[in-house]
């Protein structure tokens, strides 16, 4: 295959919540997703906000479990401790909730761990039906995210959000060298329409008292997707609220674009080493497991 451009290696490798690159290029060899380019993309030089967003030690392998042989059959559940600074909605607890099968992922953001249970609840009426480590991975992508775009950290949920949004879609599944979306939906993801987290971007103007010489588009960032449609959640500058519309153009070669221009002024972009110790997730001290009966 040709080798992508610099530009386009690196987008990519910032689109998909800064995957690693040999998982980019088993994609693109293998036709694992639709909407990625099919050339082979290089890594040039290090990605710092990676190294800082992903250090570890090394650890020993905990020992295997047995794998679910059908997806929706078990599922691993487990909610972090409060994060220090909430969210900008006013959250400060993570639920992930995994499917041992596929490891297709879902994340619920509560402002109090007495909504657990309700949330769990209606998750398995609607389903009809190695975990810390997937925490781990979620949230050493969101701070990459963070550290990247230089975001203000009140944006931690919008980062995780996005992480497995995108590694539902990109994360293989090495069982059986398909994504965990496929595995879950019966169909590969597409990709094609990923932007990077922190991206300038301009949303349409719809306000109905628009004079004719009124700008037609705000100022805004993308911070995610919309989990109720096909939108994008964009962080809007001159309203200082979150919104979700299709009609956006984005600029996504102007880097660190919360470094260009803060959310407020109380909200200054933070330094990685802030980022790194307010997003630092723990964890209960149970994990609850809900199996499905066999049929």
């Amino acid at each position: 295959m040709a080798c992508a451009s610099s530009t386009k290696s690196w987008l990519w490798h910032q689109r998909l919540s800064h995957l690693n690159f040999d998982t980019i290029n088993d994609h693109a060899r293998n036709d694992l997703v639709t909407g990625l380019p099919k050339f082979k993309y290089h890594k040039e030089h290090l990605c710092p906000s990676c190294e800082q967003g992903k250090s570890k030690i090394a650890s020993h392998p905990p020992k295997p479990v047995p794998n679910s042989r059908q997806r929706l059959h078990l599922l691993h559940i487990e909610l972090c401790r409060p994060m220090r600074i909430a969210s900008i909605n006013g959250k400060r607890y993570v639920l992930v909730i995994v499917d041992d099968y596929s490891h297709y992922t879902w994340v619920h953001f509560l402002r109090s761990k007495d909504e657990a249970l309700e949330v769990i609840n209606t998750f398995l009426k609607g389903s009809q039906f190695f975990f810390k480590q997937r925490n781990r991975t979620l949230v050493e992508a969101a701070r990459t995210m963070l550290i990247f775009s230089r975001a203000p950290l009140c944006l931690w949920a919008e980062a995780i959000a996005t992480a497995y949004f995108t590694q539902n879609r990109s994360i293989i599944h090495h069982r059986f060298n398909k994504t965990p979306y496929e595995l879950i939906n019966g169909r590969k993801p597409d990709i094609s329409f990923l932007y990077v987290f922190g991206a300038l971007c301009y949303p349409k103007n719809d306000r109905e008292d628009i004079e004719k010489i009124g700008a037609k588009g705000d100022i805004g960032f993308f911070i995610g997707y919309s989990a109720d449609s096909y939108a994008y959640r964009i962080y809007n500058q001159r309203t200082k609220k979150i919104m979700e519309t299709m009609n956006v153009s984005f600029d996504e070669l102007l880097a660190m674009a919360f470094e260009q221009r803060s959310l407020k002024p109380k909200l200054q972009s933070m330094t990685s080493g802030q980022i790194s110790s307010g997003l630092d997730l723990t964890y209960a001290s149970s994990t609850i497991t809900t199996q499905q009966p066999s049929e």
